[in-house]
């Protein structure tokens, strides 16, 4: 009886451990930091918009689809090459798929904005939340690290990226990388978030590239 109470307590606690492990996480995870600030001696760099974009690809168990998101405004501080700040905002309305015409394009993109009426907030709902912002909070080793807010969501990302210069012109090109779009709430057709969808489910992870070009203010 008393090795049974034992085992009992035992798994008690190793359960609360277990749990509370999984909270600290999440909260670490959920934790942001400051956007850096440039500094006195730092070069403004605004982006241009019509040369940067953001590439997306989403997947499901059937197939793919993959397409551009494109940039409102931007800037980049640097200081003798070496970004110290920067931050841009995305114009969601611009979502745009690259790998289907016509009508099945334009239902998907529709689908994704948020234009179809009852299906608002399937994905980015881009009516109430017409853009997206990502603030850097530090550049160092080629790693970009920033805060990127999406549906009034704010999450702390990091991706790698290579910052090279030609004149007064920089350009940022990041490495491919991951975001799990059901932190942003993005929670349509996630096995994670409605875990009886069998395979007719779409990942909660989107592969991401970032170009960015920047011209000295």
């Amino acid at each position: 009886m008393k090795s049974t109470f034992l085992k009992i307590t035992l798994m008690a606690f190793i359960a609360v451990g277990a749990f509370s492990c999984k909270n600290t996480e999440k909260e670490a995870e959920a934790m942001v930091e400051d956007a850096a600030e440039p500094t006195e001696m730092a070069t403004e760099y605004t982006v241009d918009t019509s040369a940067s974009q953001i590439m997306w690809e989403g997947a499901k168990p059937t197939g793919k689809h993959n397409g551009t998101i494109m940039l409102s405004s931007g800037t980049i501080h640097l200081n003798e090459g070496n970004v110290e700040a920067g931050e841009f905002v995305i114009d969601m309305n611009s979502i745009n798929d690259e790998d289907l015409e016509g009508e099945d394009k334009a239902n998907l993109e529709a689908h994704l904005k948020g234009t179809v009426e009852g299906k608002e907030g399937d994905f980015f709902n881009v009516k109430e939340y017409p853009t997206a912002k990502f603030e850097m909070t530090g550049y160092e080793n080629n790693m970009v690290k920033g805060n990127l807010t999406i549906k009034d969501k704010t999450h702390a990302i990091e991706f790698p990226a290579t910052v090279t210069m030609e004149g007064d012109k920089m350009m940022l090109k990041s490495e491919t990388f991951e975001i799990d779009r059901t932190k942003w709430g993005v929670n349509y057709g996630s096995k994670s978030v409605f875990p009886n969808l069998g395979d007719k489910f779409i990942n909660d992870t989107m592969k991401i590239t970032v170009s960015l070009v920047a011209n000295k203010a």
